[in-house]
């Protein structure tokens, strides 16, 4: 491919349902017939443009090359999947949601127009959440179908809802909030909550593009070319993508050899075979460990104010209560870029420095805090963690 950093390069494409072109398998099975023995493949996170999520795989993979042991023969695999940009920009562009939104564009187009406005009035803020809720696919009132997990902020009282995400935001240190007369100062969180409602859609695509796109995918490559290695690495929402891409995994397939989750935009608990604050429940991916030969690997830093500050409140007012314990370090509602790894027992957990100087255990889970190089949640551009996936992979020098 034209300006990227690495070869061979190949990019997996998969639609909002997990589907791809036809042949996507096969390529990558090619690539071990030309001898190529570990594939890396890359998952950006949910604020990319597909011409971005290419730039990012392409500053990504720059350093592997001069950081693989002699007779290493590697390639790698961008993994584009359908998520957003979602701009600082005052008013949002609607038209970049919908381009990944498409059937949601006359919804995003009143939602904008709201925030625009910016009206200080209590029915204003009101039309804004019933908005959301059809931006979630919720029922105008009351509780969604049975069994399904609503975030409560789409069912709180809007303008309180607002209030709290406007003071999550000025915790965060992003600006003040401008002082104007009234309700209107709580629009600057209404956009957050757009955000988070576009989040929490775009959570739940990326756990169907993992587990009925690539997971399946990779199977198929595991047949074709079963001596190939493959070593996975998903940023923020492309962690949760990569991850249960290993619940989707067809019996009797191992191809994954090491996963690396940078800056991971979902729960510390989702392995733990017995959540702390309900030893009768599990998280999601408890039984995923086993599908990979090596390490499971997850960055964490605690400047990543994006999962520490603003991902725990949305975190809250979901009311997941299997994310873990109240309370404390390490609360239920943090996420695993900025906690690591929680309750699975084993679990090592090791500073930076250490992983570049001495690589990481060749198997279970490893909390790598990377805080003295991650300064924010999209700082992950850095040589220090491609060292980090390939002392993962075993096929550093």
């Amino acid at each position: 491919m034209t300006g990227m950093s690495v070869e061979p390069y190949r990019e997996l494409l998969f639609d909002e349902e997990g589907d791809g072109p036809a042949g996507q398998a096969g390529a990558l099975a090619a690539l071990a017939r030309q001898g190529v023995g570990d594939l890396v493949v890359f998952a950006h996170g949910w604020n990319s443009s597909p011409s971005g999520a290419t730039r990012l795989c392409s500053d990504f993979f720059a350093p592997f090359p001069e950081l693989l042991a002699p007779g290493v023969e590697a390639g790698y695999a961008g993994l584009i999947w359908p998520s957003m940009v979602f701009s600082g920009e005052p008013g949002p562009d609607y038209r970049a949601l919908a381009t990944v939104l498409p059937e949601k564009e006359p919804v995003l187009a009143l939602l904008t127009e709201l925030l625009v406005a910016a009206a200080p009035e209590e029915a204003a803020f009101a039309r804004f959440g019933a908005l959301l809720r059809k931006l979630a696919d919720l029922p105008p009132e009351g509780p969604a179908g049975p069994g399904e997990r609503v975030p409560e902020f789409l069912t709180a009282d809007p303008v309180e809802m607002c209030a709290r995400f406007t003071s999550a935001l000025d915790a965060v240190g992003t600006g003040a909030t401008p002082e104007v007369p009234g309700l209107g100062r709580y629009w600057r969180g209404a956009r957050e909550a757009l955000r988070q409602t576009s989040y929490h859609v775009l959570r739940q695509r990326a756990r169907l593009v993992g587990e009925s796109g690539l997971g399946p995918l990779l199977g198929e490559v595991a047949r074709a070319a079963p001596g190939l290695r493959v070593h996975l690495v998903g940023h923020g929402m492309g962690a949760r993508l990569v991850a249960y891409a290993l619940k989707g995994l067809p019996p009797g397939v191992r191809p994954v050899a090491s996963v690396t989750l940078l800056q991971g935009a979902f729960s510390p608990y989702v392995f733990a075979a017995r959540l702390p604050h309900d030893p009768g429940r599990s998280g999601a991916l408890t039984d995923v460990l086993r599908r990979v030969r090596g390490p499971v690997v997850a960055c964490y830093s605690r400047h990543d104010t994006e999962l520490g500050v603003l991902y725990p409140l949305a975190s809250r007012l979901v009311g997941d209560s299997a994310s873990g314990p109240s309370g404390g370090a390490g609360t239920r509602w943090e996420a695993m870029g900025h906690a690591g790894v929680l309750a699975v027992p084993g679990t090592a957990t090791v500073p930076l420095g250490r992983v570049l100087r001495e690589g990481v255990p060749g198997a279970g889970c490893v909390s790598v805090d990377v805080s003295e190089a991650v300064r924010s949640h999209g700082d992950i551009r850095r040589a220090e963690l491609a060292r980090v996936v390939v002392a993962a992979s075993g096929t550093g020098r």
